[in-house]
C-alpha cells in the first residue's frame, strides 16, 4: 500500500466525524442533514412523505405559506374497477422512512433548490360518493395553482389525476408523460365516465390535456381493444415490449421530443411496474417495467418544464413485502427532483 497516500488519508479521516464531507456539493447536502455529527432518526415523529416537513396549515394561507411544491395525499379509491384499497396508498408511501436527500444519478438535491412541504391530504366531504371527491380534489388543487405553487399528488386510484389536470390545466392545455400498463383512456361505463380506466379521455375532451403531447410508456395487458382513443387523438404510446426494443435512450429520447418544452405532468401508475416489484396494486400485469427502467426514464426527463405530478394505484395490503410502497416513494422523490430543477431554471409554475 502506499504509505504517503494512507498517510494523507489518516491526516484527513482519522480523526473526522461522520459529517465532515469534502466534497463540495456532498457537503452542501449534508449541511441540511447535520445537527453536529448528528441526522435525524428516519423512524422517529411524524411520518411525512419523503422526509419532507409538514406544513398542515399550508393550505390555510393565501400563498401557501411560502411553498414552491406542495405534496398531497389523495387517499381515494371509489373508481378502481377491480381490487380496491388504494385509499390506503398515502399513509404507505409516507412509511418509507429512509428517502433522499440527494439524487445520486443527476446529483439532485431538491430541498437545497427550493421550498416544498407536504400538506396533508385533500380534504374530502364524503367517503361515498366519487364525483363529490373529484370536485373536492378540482377545488382544492386550483387553490394550490392559484397560489403559484406546484403539486405533486399520492393516490389514491388514477381518477384522481382528472380532476388535478383540469386545475393544472385550466389557463392552457399541458403535455403529459403517462407511465403505466393501461392507457386509461376508455369511456363511460355503467353509468359512470370518473372510473380510473378513463381519466385521460375526459381531460383532453375538456381541452386541459393535450394529445400531440401525450406518451404513454409500459402499456401492455388485455385491455389493448379499450385504447383507440389514444391513437385517435394522437398520443404516443409505448408498449412494454417495445422498450426493450428501442433500448431505454431512445425511449427517453421519443418522451422529449414528444412533450418539448411546454408545460408538462408527469403521471406514473404502479401497476407500470412488474408485479415482481409492485405486486400492491389493483390491476397488476405481468410483462411489465423494471423499478431501474422507470427510474431511468424519469431521470431522463430533468430539464424540461415539469410543472406537476403524481403516483398514483399503490394499495399497500396486496404486499406483504413493502416493495410496491418503497418503489411509490423513490418515484415520488425523483418527480420532486424534476420539479425542483424545473422551477429553479425559472420554469416548473403550473
Amino acid at each position: 500500500m502506499d504509505q504517503d497516500k494512507l498517510a494523507k488519508l489518516r491526516a484527513r479521516y482519522a480523526g473526522a466525524s461522520g459529517a465532515d464531507i469534502h466534497d463540495p456539493s456532498f457537503a452542501k447536502v449534508a449541511a441540511g442533514q447535520f445537527q453536529g455529527d448528528r441526522r435525524k432518526w428516519p423512524f422517529s415523529d411524524v411520518a411525512t412523505f419523503i422526509n419532507a416537513p409538514y406544513r398542515p396549515e399550508a393550505l390555510s394561507q393565501p400563498d401557501l405559506g411560502g411553498l414552491d411544491v406542495a405534496i398531497i395525499g389523495l387517499p381515494m379509491d371509489l373508481g378502481v374497477t377491480n381490487r380496491a384499497g388504494t385509499r390506503l396508498g398515502p399513509r404507505a408511501v409516507r412509511a418509507v422512512e429512509r428517502m433522499g436527500p440527494m439524487d445520486h444519478v443527476n446529483g439532485t438535491a431538491p430541498f437545497n433548490l427550493i421550498k416544498a412541504a407536504d400538506i396533508g391530504d385533500v380534504p374530502f366531504r364524503s367517503r361515498y360518493s366519487l364525483e363529490s371527491c373529484h370536485e373536492d380534489i378540482e377545488a382544492t388543487f386550483k387553490q394550490i395553482v392559484k397560489a403559484g405553487v406546484s403539486t405533486l399528488g399520492v393516490g389514491g386510484d388514477h381518477s384522481i389525476t382528472y380532476p388535478i389536470l383540469k386545475a393544472v390545466g385550466e389557463k392552457r392545455p399541458v403535455g403529459m408523460v403517462h407511465i403505466d400498463a393501461h392507457c386509461d383512456t376508455s369511456g363511460p361505463y355503467e353509468g359512470s365516465k370518473f372510473h380510473h380506466g378513463g381519466p385521460f379521455r375526459q381531460a383532453v375532451l375538456d381541452g386541459v390535456l393535450d394529445p400531440e403531447r401525450v406518451i404513454q410508456i409500459g402499456i401492455r395487458g388485455g385491455a389493448e381493444y379499450l385504447w383507440e382513443f389514444s391513437y385517435e387523438s394522437g398520443m404516443t404510446v409505448i408498449h412494454a415490449d417495445e422498450v426493450d426494443r428501442m433500448g431505454l435512450d431512445a425511449v427517453i429520447a421519443k418522451a422529449l421530443a414528444v412533450i418539448g418544452d411546454g408545460p408538462t405532468y408527469v403521471s406514473f401508475d404502479v401497476d407500470s411496474l412488474d408485479p415482481a416489484f409492485a405486486p400492491g396494486t389493483g390491476t397488476p400485469e405481468v410483462g411489465g417495467l423494471t423499478s431501474r427502467e422507470a427510474l431511468a426514464i424519469l431521470r431522463g426527463l430533468k430539464g424540461r418544464n415539469i410543472v406537476a405530478a403524481d403516483v398514483v394505484e399503490v394499495a399497500p395490503q396486496y404486499d406483504a413485502t413493502s416493495n410496491t410502497a418503497q418503489c411509490a416513494a423513490q418515484v415520488l422523490f425523483l418527480e420532486l427532483c424534476l420539479i425542483a430543477e424545473a422551477r429553479a431554471a425559472g420554469k416548473g409554475r403550473p
